[in-house]
């Protein structure tokens, strides 16, 4: 029993020592590379920061955090923010948000709030810290902007990055939403004449996502990973009886220019062609040509309120046949 006793007072001191050492270089290396960030033009201030959570974990965390990134115009603010570990699987973290903080884009400021907003990353555990998985989730979202509500999502959102086994550039993408509600003001502009709900029924998507690089620690110390292809499985809209699916193969070069088809579903599609042309997507002259064959389309195929085709993104463009729809969209991560 005493042998035992000792043994067991040993490996406490072992352990002790590990976690000691271990949340000390934690600490060091995470003030390292906060200053490297300043250093490069980002604000990145805070009232203090600390490791804690012995003997099991290692919690970082953080009071009142601001932090800035001067290239994509990207700011937060946040009076609390904290990153956990188990001390014995530090490459699996959590990340925690607070209920309230304040998000700031080139452009605009927002008040956020929501509930149960978490993150969960995998990564290698390697000096790169390429990330294996990540899961995003929250049970209810709203930004408020300008003093009223700019989005509000009541329902539940999970977003999921999975790497592929095979290829370490290639990701699995996923992500779900349900009764997402859209500000009144963009609903009155686009929709409120034509009998809309202020909510999203659901958002899905399901792709996988070639880029140039892994994602690892550099996509936040140098540039983000660009996407070089694009397979979208699935992406899914549901708004009161709209419906919009699609699913394409794309090739993306390095100025973010797509190429490929698209193949589309659409249900009530008038609809959607006429709030195109309200939010400038579509020019309107080229909407009546448009229009004229996409009702041939809907008729051959023996519901005119329904459509089922492909269009193709070619030189910036996209096309329906030989009728350009307007500019394609750039896929660039800043």
């Amino acid at each position: 029993m005493k042998r035992l006793t000792i043994v067991i007072a040993v490996l406490a001191l072992l352990w002790s020592g590990y976690w000691f050492a271990g949340s000390s270089k934690l600490q060091d290396e995470v003030e390292g590379w906060m200053s490297a960030r300043r250093a490069e033009g980002w604000q990145l201030d805070y009232a203090s920061f600390g490791v804690k959570g012995f003997p099991n974990r290692f919690d970082l965390t953080w009071h009142n955090l601001a932090v800035a990134d001067p290239d994509s115009g990207l700011a937060v603010e946040l009076p609390d923010f904290g990153i956990f570990a188990l001390s014995y699987k530090p490459n699996h973290v959590i990340a925690a948000w607070p209920e309230t903080f304040a998000l700031r884009t080139l452009s605009d400021r927002y008040q956020v709030q929501n509930e149960g907003m978490r993150a969960s990353l995998v990564l290698k555990p390697n000096t790169a810290l390429e990330l294996q998985r990540a899961q995003f989730t929250l049970e209810s979202l709203q930004l408020d902007g300008a003093g009223a509500p700019a989005l509000v999502s009541s329902g539940p959102l999970n977003m999921a990055l999975a790497q592929d086994e095979g290829q370490a550039e290639r990701y699995r993408l996923g992500l779900s939403a349900e009764a997402v509600q859209l500000p009144a003001g963009f609903v009155t502009r686009l929709a409120a004449d034509r009998g809309l709900p202020r909510r999203i029924r659901a958002l899905n998507l399901d792709a996988h996502v070639t880029f140039a690089d892994p994602w690892d620690i550099r996509a936040l110390q140098d540039a983000r990973p660009q996407p070089r292809r694009i397979e979208l499985h699935l992406a899914r809209a549901e708004w009161g009886e709209l419906m919009l699916q699609l699913s394409a193969d794309l090739t993306v070069d390095e100025t973010g220019m797509a190429s490929g088809d698209v193949d589309v579903q659409a249900r009530n599609w008038r609809q959607m062609l006429q709030m195109a042309v309200s939010l400038g997507a579509v020019d309107a002259r080229l909407a009546e040509t448009a229009e004229r064959a996409l009702s041939s389309m809907a008729s051959i195929r023996g519901n005119p309120e329904t459509l089922d085709l492909s269009v193709t993104l070619s030189d910036g463009q996209v096309w329906l046949g030989f009728i350009p729809l307007g500019p394609a969209p750039r896929f660039i991560l800043r």
